[in-house]
């Protein structure tokens, strides 16, 4: 006599399989389009403490100067002025270029007559250069801020942010501060990374 053995398997079937694959789809793009968002608003939040420090530093160190004349991105760095994480990794002896958490160059300089002084924050996406360009960086006048400006100007040498500076280009405020949401965005209208924030302080 014979004897059969039936096999029975059980398991998934094909569709269960592939509406399982469709569920962890759309999960997966939900996750990386909120961790891109998240990733974004760090970087902003990021920058703008960039901006805080630095302005407080320069402003301490000449201090008991008559005037920010002699200021340039090299005196700031080798004074130490600028914290390390916006050297991407380099020396403070031997840098010479500074960083913002874009990755895009940051300048500093002596505005003319050395009254005042000019930062430039470059390589800045759209809504960075929104938030950073309309944030409240102390409206009053103990804050020392003068001027502020956007741009979707394309700045990778301190002469081209000097540039942005003599000729206004893109939306520039002075005395009504902060700048407007709206104007800010007029000026923040450049394709990727590669709107720029400039900033004067007395």
């Amino acid at each position: 006599m014979k004897t059969l053995y039936k096999s029975e398997q059980s398991g998934r079937s094909m569709v269960e399989m592939l509406g399982v694959l469709a569920i962890i789809g759309v999960l997966s793009v939900g996750g990386i389009a909120g961790y891109s968002k998240a990733m974004a608003k760090f970087k902003t939040t990021k920058t703008m403490d960039q901006v805080a420090m630095l302005v407080a530093n320069i402003r301490t160190l000449y201090s008991g100067q008559p005037s920010y004349t002699g200021l340039t991105t090299g005196v700031a760095i080798k004074m130490g002025a600028v914290g390390a994480e916006m050297l991407n990794g380099v020396a403070q002896e031997t840098a010479t270029t500074v960083y913002n958490a874009f990755n895009g160059a940051v300048f500093v300089k002596a505005a003319a007559g050395g009254r005042s002084f000019v930062v430039t924050f470059t390589g800045l996406s759209n809504e960075a250069c929104v938030a950073l360009g309309s944030a409240d960086w102390g409206s009053g006048s103990g804050s020392g801020l003068v001027k502020v400006g956007t741009s979707n100007a394309v700045v990778k040498a301190e002469a081209e942010a000097d540039a942005i500076t003599t000729t206004h280009s893109g939306t520039t405020t002075t005395g009504n501060l902060p700048l407007p949401l709206a104007t800010a965005a007029a000026g923040c209208n450049g394709k990727g990374d590669i709107n720029t924030v400039q900033w004067e302080y007395m």
